[in-house]
């Protein structure tokens, strides 16, 4: 990924949205200022989206916000969004339309077991695309002459956008490999790096296999690069079942953008809680993190949110910025705080509150 060239200051778009969103986003503003010196001094530009805020306006994302992103923002923070289950007229996620917007191309999703833990060990990323796919969301409805209903949704994949992802999984690949050279006991992982291909192409030959082929491409093209990275394939239903048996098997996945999704929230099973699993969305000059957990609006309000992906999605955002080591003090408190179990929100069987929390991490940092 490129960073950002590093500047006195750091001005970071904050975007809370809706739900838990408005609660967990203080977090990455508490966290950053907690880093005091060793960061530009951070600024911070409230811009607003959402589903609340269309229901007010009629409009989910403003071009204000766009603007203050691509003209003033070295990066952004975004929260939660809730999205109705059914059509609303002139409603799109506000999400999906920033990524296009700002050309966030790639949803880079780590998966991680806390070192010292019990269970199933699993240190993986999972680099979704982020553009197109399902996502397009070019969908109709007909009626068809007996009376019912046909929805058809189009299905698009591009040579540019696979091409694209797969470099970036690529790279996060050499990355990861080469942190592990520097310091082998951060991770379990013993062997070269590895990125896994997921698709669909015995049956999607034409969207899947043009996914497919691509990605191989990007490796065949530039062998003297990544020629240190082993390239496997896994049809999307066996990676699930992999993924569960034996999570310790993935390093990087690069996948398609429903696939993607469904297979991040899936392996967040795996380290207990969709509200540990953070993301960012990234591109070639710009990034944003957010949590991988949605509205949550039966929690909504009782300040009970878990805040600990927003805190790591900040750590991925700052280490896209240049601040690896910052990132890194971040990531070691939050594994700090898991480990010793005093301060846990009811997600993870406790019974602290989402401040308890932030609280005990930056008291660590």
């Amino acid at each position: 990924m490129a960073a950002a060239a590093i500047r006195n200051t750091l001005k970071i778009g904050m975007i809370p949205a809706d739900g838990i969103g408005r609660e967990v986003l203080p977090a990455a503003q508490r966290t950053l200022e907690a880093l005091g010196s060793s960061i530009p001094k951070p600024e911070f530009i409230p811009l607003l989206a959402g589903w609340d805020l269309f229901q007010k306006t009629g409009t989910a994302l403003p071009e204000e916000t766009i603007r203050t992103l691509k003209e003033e923002c070295d990066g952004a923070m975004f929260g939660a969004v809730s999205s109705p289950s059914h059509k609303v007229a002139g409603y799109s996620s506000p999400i999906v339309a920033l990524r296009k917007h700002m050309d966030l191309y790639a949803n880079i999703r780590p998966v991680a077991s806390v070192p010292g833990q019990d269970g199933k060990q699993i240190n993986m990323v999972i680099v979704r695309e982020n553009t197109e796919c399902l996502y397009v969301k070019q969908e109709e409805v007909t009626t068809l002459p007996d009376g019912t209903k046909k929805a058809i949704a189009i299905r698009q994949i591009t040579e540019r956008a696979s091409s694209r992802i797969g470099r970036m999984a690529f790279e996060l690949a050499l990355k990861r490999g080469q942190e592990r050279e520097i310091n082998p006991s951060a991770s379990f992982w013993k062997g070269p790096p590895k990125v896994t291909i997921i698709h669909k192409s015995n049956v999607l030959s034409a969207t899947d296999g043009l996914f497919r082929e691509t990605v191989r491409s990007v490796k065949e093209s530039d062998e003297a690069r990544y020629s240190s990275i082993l390239l496997e394939e896994q049809i999307v239903d066996s990676m699930v079942y992999r993924l569960f048996r034996e999570p310790e098997i993935f390093d990087v996945t690069v996948a398609p953008n429903l696939y993607g999704d469904i297979i991040s929230d899936g392996a967040a099973a795996l380290v207990g809680s969709l509200g540990l699993v953070p993301s960012l969305n990234a591109g070639d000059s710009f990034a944003m993190g957010e949590p991988v957990h949605g509205s949550a609006p039966d929690i909504e309000g009782q300040g009970i949110a878990n805040p600990i992906a927003t805190i790591r999605s900040t750590a991925l955002l700052l280490s896209h910025l240049g601040h690896t080591e910052q990132a890194a003090r971040i990531n070691q408190a939050v594994n700090s705080v898991l480990l010793e179990g005093r301060f846990l929100t009811p997600d993870l069987g406790g019974k602290s509150k989402t401040d308890e929390v932030i609280d005990a991490i930056l008291k660590k940092l």
